[in-house]
């Protein structure tokens, strides 16, 4: 890592369908390849599938997923006096938000439907109502972090 200055945050456009910036953040995570134009019609399928199955507005359960897998606290490994200690951090915005794209990714992605499709809208539906297997890993990561509370004073 460069000591000398920070690296600039790109700008991300948001996408062309739902004019948001957090979609084409969850696009980009999902691709494979470069294959943008894949990734983008199997989010806005689930979309769609969210829409028939609930009659509600996608973007909302989609917003409602990640505001419910997002950490506010995590852990990180400190070494002091040659022992590691997992000492409990507060979260950015920005990482809570991208963690939760990459845990909801994942969590779909491990699911047993059929089609790609059917495990994101499944998934989103899932987080936007507290369950689920990205919502879990969110708790589990804030368990660890009150566990591990005993060593916050190594925080830095």
């Amino acid at each position: 890592m460069s000591r000398r200055h920070s690296a600039e945050k790109r700008e991300i456009l948001p996408d062309p369908l739902f004019n948001d910036v957090i979609v084409t953040k969850f696009v980009n995570n999902l691709m494979y390849d470069g294959k943008k134009a894949t990734a983008e019609k199997l989010v806005y399928q689930a979309f769609e599938r969210i829409k028939s199955r609930t009659g509600g507005d996608p973007l909302q359960t989609f917003h409602d997923a990640l505001e419910h897998t997002t950490p506010d606290i995590e852990v990180r490994s400190r070494r002091v006096g040659g022992a590691t200690y997992q000492v409990p951090v507060e979260v950015k915005h920005n990482r809570g938000q991208a963690l939760a794209i990459r845990w909801l990714i994942r969590a779909s992605r491990a699911r047993s439907e059929h089609t790609m499709t059917e495990r994101l809208a499944n998934e989103f539906l899932d987080a936007s109502n507290n369950r689920g297997a990205a919502v879990k890993k969110r708790e589990d990561t804030h368990k660890m972090a009150e566990a591990n509370r005993a060593f916050s004073h190594y925080r830095w």
